[in-house]
């Protein structure tokens, strides 16, 4: 009995770091597709999405499965729980992937607006972002909680790049007014990748809960309680 409950686990560990992988990869792709007015890599984060939300429906699943055929206690609990929660928190990160990639298609970015990128440092909050999701996995794996919670300080400094990068499209907005439509769908990423930075905020809250059973979910107002926006986004 002991046996296959090991290996059920370790079939569900492998299927969320493989749902991990596949959402960094479309975050990471739609950030290039951007910055780089790549249309194949929008093609491929598009046509990555049904998998992205197949994939989430059959971890839901398997998890609970293994939930009530097992009924686990203690820490298998525990990560059973936590591993449902980081699920639904990918695909949500993988949902805004796929519209950020699409905004090149929506405005029909140009080379030329590489410029005002570069004044809202949009490389550096795509960076900022990828890296938070990067050592939440990385916190995971190696069930370091010390890891897990530097996100939260990564998450502030997020926080500032939206907030300049608004103030930047205002001013542009001002000086080039047939730009308003693009200056709109620009703050859109940007407030999809501060929503993305939530999510993985709420990562590393379940990293920490199923490690140590420590509860963080209501250190500051989050995820939980901007649903009405992520769903009107």
């Amino acid at each position: 009995m002991v046996k296959f409950v090991e290996n059920e686990l370790q079939a569900i560990r492998d299927e969320v770091n493989d749902m991990w992988k596949l959402v960094y990869q479309q975050l990471s792709d739609a950030c290039k597709a951007v910055l780089n007015v790549d249309y194949y890599l929008v093609d491929r984060v598009v046509a990555r999405e049904r998998r992205v939300n197949a994939f989430e429906l059959k971890i839901d699943s398997d998890i609970e499965d293994f939930i009530a055929l097992y009924n686990p206690v203690a820490v298998d609990l525990r990560f059973s729980l936590a591993m449902l929660k980081i699920n639904n928190n990918l695909e949500r990160i993988g949902d805004y992937a796929d519209s950020i990639a699409r905004l090149v298609v929506r405005t029909e970015l140009s080379d030329a607006h590489k410029q005002l990128f570069a004044q809202l440092k949009l490389q550096e909050t795509f960076d900022a972002v990828l890296k938070m999701l990067r050592t939440t996995y990385d916190a995971l794996q190696s069930q370091d909680i010390v890891m897990a919670k530097s996100v939260f300080e990564d998450d502030d400094m997020l926080d500032v790049l939206n907030r300049e990068a608004i103030d930047v499209l205002a001013e542009y907005a001002k000086q080039h007014p047939d730009s308003i439509k693009l200056c709109l769908e620009l703050a859109a990423v940007f407030r999809k990748l501060e929503r993305a930075g939530d999510h993985i905020n709420n990562l590393s809250e379940e990293t920490v809960f199923y490690i140590d059973a420590e509860v963080l979910k209501h250190r500051k107002n989050k995820v939980d309680s901007t649903s009405q926006t992520d769903n009107a986004e």
